[in-house]
């Protein structure tokens, strides 16, 4: 009879070979599909995943603390807490800086601005947890938050800014900073596309109070689904522990401290707070590991492509608005997104349908302008101005994927579907 190990080596070997020639597959302009995202795991978290089964050890702990670690370590980050998406990091952090037990917290009906441009589990923690979301409009060349408008949309109730490096395109972190300094704001950074992006030289997620990831399929690295939050705060990042997991005291500090005041109470089921199941598995974990040694290598594909499609595709810039990496910036790019200029003898639609009927997968820019969204009619909110941007880009903009899985064979394939078009349009 075969051992446990040796069961486990031959399942090593299979999952290998079955890898191999899974992604043994030739690219066919026009027949083959370019998706927007890829599967960017391979044997090594499936066998991580299978080892985590077969133990039995499959809830929150060890991996999970090391992925935790890696993550930290890379950002720059003292503290790392991980959970079972990026919108639960969002909602955490939303949640415990409304929290009670915090000192200087947000109270209910203080304002938090965002960016009208943006996921919608961005804007829908702030009413979750009693805040009111501000909208303000973005710049069109970055798709991020307009500086000069967050300083207009800055009343008495202003309590944060929560900013989005919209597809890996970093906010302008020194005037952003400078405004949270000058008006004792609290600065969350939205992170969640943006794994490994600088400003400066510096990792982005390492500017604000607090920042979010999330490790979803479609990400730079991923865990299937998966988030994280960093801080360099201690106190934040004990709130995120006790309330990840039911607001219990299990991974605090000091959690001997809190049971010794209540010895009646037994201190594995010792609730000092409000929280919820927000926990990651240890196969999620697992696979964070693994990624983590491959996201410098995924991002170098995608800015290699990025700057294969601004170079190519700039010929068009009299209808094209592209985006570029700006100086003193690391631009990760979660997708390539392109604007149709208003004067361009051509629709978004046309393009996208022209685009998606040669295989080329294509998505609106994230929610477009939240403000537009029926949802937002049900809730409090404010914006500022008439977020022109925003509702240019609703109508004018996408993006299409740019991952590892995307060579020179696939990108050269889209530069000439858009030449196709543009050349159709042309000799019309």
């Amino acid at each position: 009879m075969e051992s446990k190990e040796e069961i486990l080596q031959s399942i090593r070997n299979l999952t290998q070979k079955y890898f191999l020639i899974n992604r043994q597959s030739d690219f066919i302009p026009e027949r083959t599909k370019i998706p927007l995202n890829a599967a960017s795991y391979d044997w090594e978290e499936a066998i991580e995943s299978y080892e985590s089964i077969l133990t039995t050890r499959v809830t929150m702990g060890k991996k999970v603390e090391q992925f935790e670690t890696m993550f930290a370590n890379y950002i720059g980050s003292k503290y790392a807490v991980m959970v079972n998406s990026g919108s639960s990091a969002n909602l955490l952090a939303l949640s415990f800086l409304t929290n009670p037990a915090l000192k200087d917290r947000i109270k209910p009906g203080d304002e938090i601005i965002t960016p009208a441009v943006t996921w919608a589990t961005t804007v829908f923690p702030i009413i979750n947890c009693g805040a009111t979301p501000v909208l303000v409009d973005v710049d069109l060349e970055t798709y991020n938050i307009n500086v000069q408008e967050i300083e207009k949309a800055i009343t008495d109730k202003t309590k944060a800014i929560m900013i989005v490096h919209l597809l890996g395109n970093p906010c302008d972190m020194n005037k952003i900073m400078e405004i949270a300094k000058n008006k004792n704001l609290i600065v969350i950074e939205d992170s969640c596309e943006a794994h490994g992006a600088e400003y400066n030289g510096n990792k982005i997620g390492n500017f604000g109070d607090l920042a979010t990831f999330s490790f979803f399929f479609s990400h730079h690295i991923s865990t299937i689904e998966g988030g994280m939050i960093l801080t360099n705060n201690e106190e934040y990042a004990e709130l995120a522990r006790g309330m990840r997991v039911f607001g219990w005291i299990r991974d605090l500090k000091n959690k001997v401290e809190i049971a010794e005041k209540y010895p009646e109470i037994d201190e594995r089921f010792l609730f000092n707070n409000m929280g919820y199941n927000f926990r990651p598995t240890e196969i999620q974990g697992g696979f964070g590991i693994h990624q983590m040694r491959k996201l410098e290598y995924f991002i170098n594909i995608r800015r290699e492509n990025a700057e294969y499609w601004f170079n190519t595709l700039k010929q068009y810039s009299d209808y094209l608005l592209l985006h570029e990496e700006r100086k003193n910036t690391r631009h990760v790019w979660f997708g390539y997104p392109i604007t149709i200029k208003p004067n361009a003898p051509f629709t978004r639609k046309k393009l996208v349908d022209f685009l998606e009927g040669k295989g080329l997968e294509t998505r609106p820019i994230m929610a477009g302008n939240i403000d537009e969204q029926p949802v937002m009619k049900l809730y409090n909110y404010r914006k500022v101005g008439n977020l022109e941007n925003s509702r240019f880009i609703m109508r004018n903009s996408f993006f299409f994927g740019n991952h590892q899985g995307i060579g020179k064979k696939e990108r050269e394939a889209i530069v000439e579907y858009i030449s196709q078009f543009i050349k159709g349009i042309k000799d019309i």
